[in-house]
């Protein structure tokens, strides 16, 4: 009978070895490149609003377009978008579900139905439910109501009135109005390569 070495033991050896190895010491210490740091807050600020990269670049585009700082006018075009709004509005409970909403055809602006998540808001336009929505009461209890009652601060560019579940565009967003932290220089000058 031949001895077998123990190979279940050498397979755990090689694991703890190059757990701690100067390989990946070197990777938790690299620094990102300027490319790199471009790249990353364009992704972060991507999914942050659900967009894919197509929808992303022609949104720069348009913004570049417009007058005034590019960087500025992207960030005010995505607080702008339909989907956007419906959440910041805490009609749905997340971005994600302000879209399938919108598609689904259960929100109003100014009394026509949009299915267009990508749909630009302009000041003066109002947010409201479809009528057969209303009448829905599970989705009224599950959704709507759910984050109207709690504590989050409506965006000083809207307005909400939670007794008809509406809400109203009182101005375009500024770049004060987002509510996370962006370095939109940053998404510039990665599409000015």
């Amino acid at each position: 009978m031949v001895n077998k070495p123990n190979t279940k033991n050498k397979v755990k050896e090689q694991k703890n070895e190059a757990a701690g190895s100067e390989k990946t010491a070197k990777k938790k210490f690299k620094r990102t490149s300027e490319y790199g740091r471009q790249l990353e807050e364009k992704q972060k600020v991507k999914r942050s609003y659900g967009l894919r990269e197509k929808q992303f670049r022609n949104l720069f585009g348009k913004a570049t377009r417009m007058e005034g700082a590019p960087g500025e006018n992207l960030l005010s075009l995505l607080e702008r978008r339909l989907d956007n709004a419906v959440f910041r509005l805490k009609m749905t409970i997340s971005a994600r579900q302000a879209r399938q909403v919108i598609v689904h055809g259960h929100i109003l602006v100014n009394g026509k139905k949009v299915t267009a998540p990508a749909y630009l808001t302009s000041p003066g336009d109002v947010i409201s439910l479809e009528q057969n929505s209303l009448k829905k009461e599970k989705f009224l209890e599950t959704v709507v109501d759910k984050r109207m009652n709690i504590a989050i601060k409506v965006p000083e560019w809207l307005e909400l009135t939670k007794q008809n579940r509406s809400g109203k565009i009182l101005r375009y967003p500024t770049r004060n109005d987002v509510q996370f932290p962006v370095e939109e220089h940053l998404i510039v000058e990665l599409y000015s390569r």
